[in-house]
């Protein structure tokens, strides 16, 4: 009843109630625009050809692309040129003196990077898009395009540049607007849109006999299991206590308070896998369009769950985990924060000494992220192919849906507990990701 209760009062306040009634609407566009085919092209022939020739690379990026990249609608790129754009702007700001000064200039320094994101990602989108019109002419001779040439090079571009450029209106408009960070609760949107035909083609492999009911009673205990331990690493921290020295500036005394510094178990979160997921699909799924005997050879061998596959996924997965945490946490940098403003982590000494500990902990917090990345992303791998389970249980999906369910209660919460009323739960508040 106190959880019931709680789901109430968020219809009783009205900015509230506002908020998540506009990111349902928006969503539901979103949705609505993933079924809307691209002119020019056969959509039925080619999601057939796609889903038995793309591979596992094809499933991956139609998982970003909520269904929408396998039957080529308007909404086929999804959201993967923002994401490339902004992870590319990340790497910028390491690598290029004057887009690293941008991050640090506050809320205006934001907004010029929001813009350059913006428009790397229409280049992207543009470059995508023209790539896919060139190569739906010449797959099969031809046999999905209406009406070959330059003008359906142009129109297919345009369409789904403008697709991708619209759906990112559509998370920003949600993330000011709606409740939680539009493109993540997009992709979410994609990922939980896809779960009801697990569901129904799961049933009729029991109805049909060739699944037992005593195995997938099994399946639903693992997977609370595992979101239960995604929950649990993912608002993992490591709380490193700073001092704050005492100064006297006048009359009056500045400091001497204790704090804590968090170090996330996960500071990478969810691109580790990703990136290693594209990086050895991609040439596999080339590979599966070549008649080639040794082509098909390694294209088998990179397959989903072959020994190869598995080792190449984990040491990827470990690489980007600790390339992504240098990117975004700079020990040096904090360091010299603390000692800028006065602070200092007890028994170590303020400067290089203090950016040594932190890398040291870091390092071992992001061993220990990677092997739980790992393990999420394997298990599924596992599960399709030694035991043919019928969906993609776990892995990236998994992780992304979970992750941003957090985040989107956490600001839910947030917005309960300032109008004075309970959370979900009454001891302690649901963090988020970043919480």
């Amino acid at each position: 009843m106190g959880l019931l209760a709680n789901v109430q009062n968020i219809f009783k306040i009205e900015e509230l109630k506002r908020r998540i009634f506009f990111t349902f609407a928006l969503l539901t566009v979103y949705r609505i625009g993933c079924h809307i085919p691209t002119p020019g092209i056969n959509g039925e022939a080619l999601s057939r050809f796609l889903t038995e020739k793309g591979g596992a690379f094809m499933g991956f990026f139609d998982m970003f692309s909520g269904g929408a990249l396998s039957r080529v609608t308007i909404f086929a790129l999804g959201i993967m040129p923002y994401i490339s754009a902004s992870i590319i702007m990340q790497l910028l700001t390491v690598v290029i003196p004057a887009i690293g000064k941008l991050a640090k200039e506050g809320e205006a320094g934001r907004k010029k990077i929001t813009k350059y994101t913006r428009y790397g990602t229409i280049g992207i989108a543009a470059i995508q898009s023209f790539g896919i019109a060139a190569g739906l002419e010449t797959m099969q001779n031809g046999l999905f395009v209406q009406n070959p040439g330059l003008s359906f090079k142009l129109v297919t571009m345009i369409t789904l540049t403008s697709g991708t450029a619209f759906i990112m209106w559509l998370g920003e408009q949600i993330t000011e607007r709606g409740i939680g960070n539009g493109i993540s609760l997009i992709i979410f949107a994609g990922i939980v849109a896809r779960f009801p035909n697990a569901v129904i083609s799961t049933v009729r492999l029991v109805q049909a006999n060739e699944l037992s009911i005593f195995f997938v009673i099994f399946l639903i205990i693992m997977m609370v299991a595992v979101v239960g331990a995604i929950i649990m690493l993912e608002r993992g921290q490591r709380k490193i206590p700073v001092q704050y020295a005492k100064r006297v500036v006048g009359k009056k005394v500045y400091g001497g308070q204790s704090t804590h510094l968090p170090l996330k178990i996960n500071t990478a979160g969810v691109i580790p896998p990703i990136f290693a997921s594209s990086i050895i699909m991609f040439p596999a799924t080339i590979a599966g369009f070549i008649a080639i005997p040794w082509v098909q050879s390694i294209a088998r061998q990179l397959s989903p769950g072959t020994v190869p596959y598995t080792f190449l996924y984990v040491s990827m997965i470990f690489f980007f985990a600790y390339f992504y945490t240098a990117i975004v946490f700079n020990p040096v940098d904090i360091a010299d924060n603390l000692k800028k403003y006065g602070g200092y982590i007890p028994g170590i000494r303020p400067g290089q000494k203090t950016s040594e500990y932190l890398y040291h902990v870091l390092s071992r917090l992001t061993f220990v992220g990677a092997i739980y990345l790992a393990m999420v992303c394997v298990i599924p791998e596992v599960l399709i192919t030694k035991f043919k389970v019928p969906f993609y249980f776990g892995g990236t999906s998994l992780l992304i849906a979970v992750g941003v369910a957090l985040d989107t209660v956490s600001q839910v919460e947030s917005h309960l507990m300032t109008r004075s009323y309970e959370g979900f739960l009454k001891k302690g508040r649901i963090k988020g990701r970043r919480g």
